[in-house]
């Protein structure tokens, strides 16, 4: 064999070891270096002071004017206010003409009469129901409803003609 033909061979047999190689690495799996990166975004929210008020209607039923009892009956006011909220809640007067906090008008359907009731805070039907002040009743949200209790009373024998009486009083949560 001459030299000229083993160089060629010999240069054959490495460009076959070089394309093997290269296949090699091309198919194995290589190794990646990743990279990372980070950041980070603030959650925010504000929770709102709030109040909800629900009233339960006031139903003193059948009143008999020559009976010599009072007619007393109860209701409930809910309130919901956010937790920690402090809050007041007070009653009007009424739509009846010269109502006060002490005398509270109920007016006869159709017609112009009245019939006086009166609004407590407690059942002992000693601390009256007001929109001002001392009137109101304080307290604190926790977040869920309050049941606030409401007694109502029809003083005995009033001079009042038979029918049917009513009158509208607004419940206020203030906060």
């Amino acid at each position: 064999m001459s030299s000229a033909k083993l160089d060629t061979s010999a240069t054959h047999a490495v460009q076959l070891v070089r394309a093997a190689l290269m296949f090699a690495a091309a198919v194995a799996p290589s190794v990646a270096h990743a990279d990372s990166d980070t950041d980070s975004f603030e959650v925010t929210a504000t929770v709102l002071a709030s109040c909800d008020v629900t009233a339960d209607d006031l139903t003193f039923g059948d009143y008999d004017p020559i009976a010599a009892a009072d007619l007393d009956a109860e209701t409930s006011v809910s309130v919901t206010c956010t937790n920690g909220t402090s809050y007041n809640v007070g009653m009007s007067v009424g739509g009846g003409s010269g109502a006060s906090m002490s005398e509270r008008f109920m007016t006869k359907a159709g017609g112009s009469e009245t019939l006086s009731y009166v609004l407590y805070q407690d059942d002992q039907r000693s601390v009256l129901w007001g929109d001002t002040g001392g009137d109101r009743l304080a307290g604190a949200g926790d977040g869920t409803p309050g049941s606030i209790p409401v007694y109502g009373r029809i003083p005995m024998q009033q001079a009042a003609p038979s029918g049917d009486y009513s009158d509208t009083i607004i419940v206020t949560v203030s906060w």
